[in-house]
């Protein structure tokens, strides 16, 4: 019954909420330390130029003032900057290191350039503006196309043209070949437009040094404390990783912003044993938007070739893609991976052509934003289905279907390198088309026209190859309470791991929700493992609770069989107990986990291949990633009088595999349709022509209200994957990359019906919905 409430496929209400929501969370900022100083930095004004001096004395003689450091003190100190990882074969990024501190040129507006470290913020902060910073100002390349024009300024002399990277994939001669011969070719130009990343939680960074050990420790939020110890170890302080400790406790979200260190982090690690005293640093919602990574920013080009029945001949996709000044993480595995292995989605394209170039620009770095890469690879493909409908006077879902993967087909090799390994696309299409109602639309079109509005219906099949390979680790570890702790490297922020991962142990050991605990966060305790990004949590760290679970009760059976007198043969395990076939003998897991205590305590009686204890660490590896699938189906409404727009309806239908907790999964979908609404509709990042950032608050940056999302229809489709003990596939990119190529089908859907297009760039803001309509109407 106990397995029945709170194991696999439950809808568990999330146990941290109680805790979180009360007030009972400890967040980065909440940590303080005795005799913590405070770090403010000195952010350059301008977004490209050669910093001639950097004037501290005034701050130093201020109030409060403990230390003032600049880049020439971090690489007096041994310091380096962070530089971008070897992440595909053939691929070599531009060695371009992004400091702590800039120390000869800044490259965009926000860089910092100093840290003040006072006794208080408030102290800190003032002193600030005591430093003089005179920086030549240089000709800027702020826009991909000012980046890549002739003459451009050069960003860096190691990427000429500022173009750090151009890379290719699939078959052009083939493709020049399937283009010349197609009955059909659809062309679109389209834009991913540039957005800030606003998790809840700003970020935090809280250094200290024991001189003793020569040892520092971080608390920081992050998105999994081994990437940052790997990075900032390796990299930027260059030290043995043992000297070295990060630890992140509860993470007000993350979708990729978290997932690195940052300049900051190196900073205020450098000020902690510089000063002698533990340095807390924790940015305002304006440093935010100045220095953290922003996301998407790519000009796309790409065509859709297709024979006289509509069956999908090629694909030719050409993108500039910008990183901004800094490589961030895996911003250009974004760009190159990502997007590349999701372009043949769910479809039969027999032929691909993609050409990536990654482009310098004097603005802040472009890194993983939820989506990353995969939502670019729906927009493309999908918008072209759509256009090519409308060109064609085809049923757009007809097409679709006549262009499946079929699941007789599995596994599935594609253009892009991926094999599919299950998935059922036409059955979840189906699935959303009745969910919808697809056929009653002609009605609802009729009753918005009648009350004076255009409404419009957008569809998306969408595939996410997901998981990031290639580890992760968990520990099991029984206490004398009757208790268990499960140690994980992957690090909630907000995906409720405390609920879904103890949902795993609580029916693979059948033991009681309550008596299980999660840790995480802490690079000193935890596993192997990577982070949590990528959708990858569940799959990865998932199967390997349920490989750790197997250990504990492989060492069990054998135990159980000691302590009750039998073979191991005879053993069995069902509902957290260990009995002996075909008897009532029996022994509850708890129970012999203390056995195992106490037979430690008597070594002369106990065989010497028997397990000392239960506590088992395993580990899952994977050599591929993981296929979520779904259907995502949008209606909107616009005033045409003012270029508003509703979204009425959505609908959306996942193939995630095995559903571990469906509440869970269903707030996972819903979190990323809001998102992606609120691209598709409002966010955007805007720099003027010197690289001033013009959206740099919640003044001037539209996010989506709760009066912007529609209430949603969300469900599933599971199809277990075969290539994980779980069946998972992941959740965490859906609804984000479903959402947008919908609501923008659904868009051009509306103002096709008054002979418009989509000719403007998301987000669809009314202005540029009443434009398209009125230059229509002209036409």
């Amino acid at each position: 019954m106990m397995v029945e409430k709170f194991g696999i496929s439950q809808p568990v209400r999330r146990r941290e909420d109680t805790r979180l929501l009360n007030g009972r969370g400890t967040f980065a900022d909440d940590v303080n330390l005795d005799g913590q100083a405070y770090a403010s930095f000195v952010r350059s004004q301008v977004a490209h130029g050669t910093i001639r001096k950097i004037e501290t004395e005034a701050a130093r003689n201020a109030p409060g003032v403990i230390g003032v450091f600049t880049g020439a003190d971090l690489v007096a100190a041994g310091l380096h900057g962070q530089v971008p990882r070897d992440l595909l074969p053939g691929f070599v990024p531009t060695p371009t290191p992004r400091p702590g501190l800039a120390d000869t040129f800044v490259r965009h507006v926000g860089e910092p350039v100093a840290v003040v470290i006072a006794e208080t913020r408030a102290q800190a902060d003032d002193a600030t503006d005591l430093v003089e910073v005179d920086i030549e100002e240089l000709p800027a390349a702020i826009e991909i196309t000012d980046a890549l024009a002739p003459g451009a300024p050069v960003i860096w002399p190691e990427a000429p043209g500022n173009v750090c990277q151009e890379w290719t994939h699939g078959d052009r001669d083939a493709a020049d070949r399937a283009f010349a011969d197609a009955a059909h070719v659809t062309r679109l130009q389209l834009r991913n437009n540039r957005v800030v990343v606003n998790p809840m939680e700003v970020r935090t960074s809280l250094a200290e040094y024991d001189s003793a050990d020569e040892r520092y420790t971080l608390t920081c939020a992050s998105q999994g404390v081994h990437y940052m110890h790997e990075v900032l170890s390796e990299q930027m302080l260059r030290i043995p990783g043992e000297k070295l400790r990060v630890r992140t406790h509860d993470v007000g979200g993350g979708f990729g912003v978290k997932e690195q260190p940052y300049p900051e982090d190196a900073a205020v690690l450098f000020a902690a044993k510089a000063v002698g005293r533990p340095v807390k640093w924790t940015g305002s919602r304006i440093e935010h938007f100045l220095s953290d990574n922003q996301a998407r920013d790519a000009n796309i080009d790409a065509a859709l070739a297709l024979d006289a029945e509509g069956n999908f001949l090629a694909l030719r996709v050409t993108v500039d893609d910008a990183m901004g000044a800094y490589y961030a993480g895996h911003g250009p595995f974004i760009s190159v991976r990502n997007m590349t292995n999701g372009l043949p989605l769910v479809y039969r394209t027999p032929i691909l052509d993609v050409t990536v170039r990654l482009v310098f620009t004097n603005t802040g770095s472009v890194g993983p934003y939820r989506g990353a890469g995969r939502e670019q690879a729906a927009l493309i493909v999908e918008r072209l289905i759509d256009e090519t409908a409308r060109e064609t006077g085809q049923d757009p879902v007809e097409l679709r279907r006549r262009n499946f993967i079929p699941p007789s087909a599995m596994p599935y090799e594609t253009p892009a390198g991926r094999t599919y390994d299950s998935g059922e696309f036409q059955a979840v299409l189906e699935k959303a088309v009745k969910t919808a109602d697809w056929g009653g639309y002609e009605a609802r079109q009729r009753a918005s026209a009648a009350a004076g509005k255009l409404r419009g219906r957008g569809l998306a099949s969408c595939m996410e190859c997901v998981g990031a390979v290639p580890f992760e680790g968990a520990i099991l570890r029984f206490s004398e309470d009757d208790k268990l702790d499960l140690v994980v490297a992957s690090q909630s922020q907000g995906q409720g791991h405390e609920t879904s991962f103890v949902q795993v142990v609580a029916e693979r050991l059948g033991i009681p929700n309550e008596a299980i605990s999660l840790r995480q966060g802490d690079s000193d305790d935890v596993p192997i493992g990577l982070a949590t990004i990528g959708s990858r949590s569940m799959i990865m760290t998932g199967s390997a609770i349920s490989n750790t679970c197997d250990a504990v009760i492989e060492k069990g059976i054998a135990l159980a069989a000691h302590v009750m007198e039998a073979a191991v043969a005879d053993i069995e395990f069902t509902d957290g107990t260990f009995r002996v076939a075909g008897t009532d003998r029996e022994i509850a897991i708890m129970e012999l986990a203390s056995s195992a205590r106490t037979l430690r305590l008597s070594p002369d009686d106990t065989p010497d291949n028997l397990p000392e204890s239960l506590d088992s660490e395993e580990e899952f590896r994977a050599t591929d990633q993981y296929f979520p699938n779904g259907c995502h189906i949008c209606e909107i409404e616009i005033d045409p009088e003012t270029g508003t727009i509703v979204v009425d309806s959505y609908v959306a239908i996942d193939d995630v595999g095995t559903v571990i907790n469906p509440m869970i999964v269903h707030g996972q979908v819903h979190g990323g349709v809001a998102q992606g609404i609120g691209q598709a509709l409002m966010e955007n990042s805007v720099f003027d022509a010197t690289g001033q950032l013009l959206t740099g608050s919640f003044m001037d940056y539209a996010m989506p209200r709760a009066r912007d999302i529609p209430s949603m229809t969300t469900d599933f489709h599971p199809v277990p994957s075969p290539a994980n003990p779980l069946g998972v596939k992941g959740i965490g990119e859906a609804g984000m990359v479903g959402a947008i190529p919908a609501v923008m089908n659904a868009i051009a859907d509306a103002l096709a019906t008054q002979g418009g297009r989509v000719d403007f760039d998301m987000p669809a803001t009314p202005e540029k919905i009443w434009r398209s309509l009125a230059n229509a109407a002209q036409n």
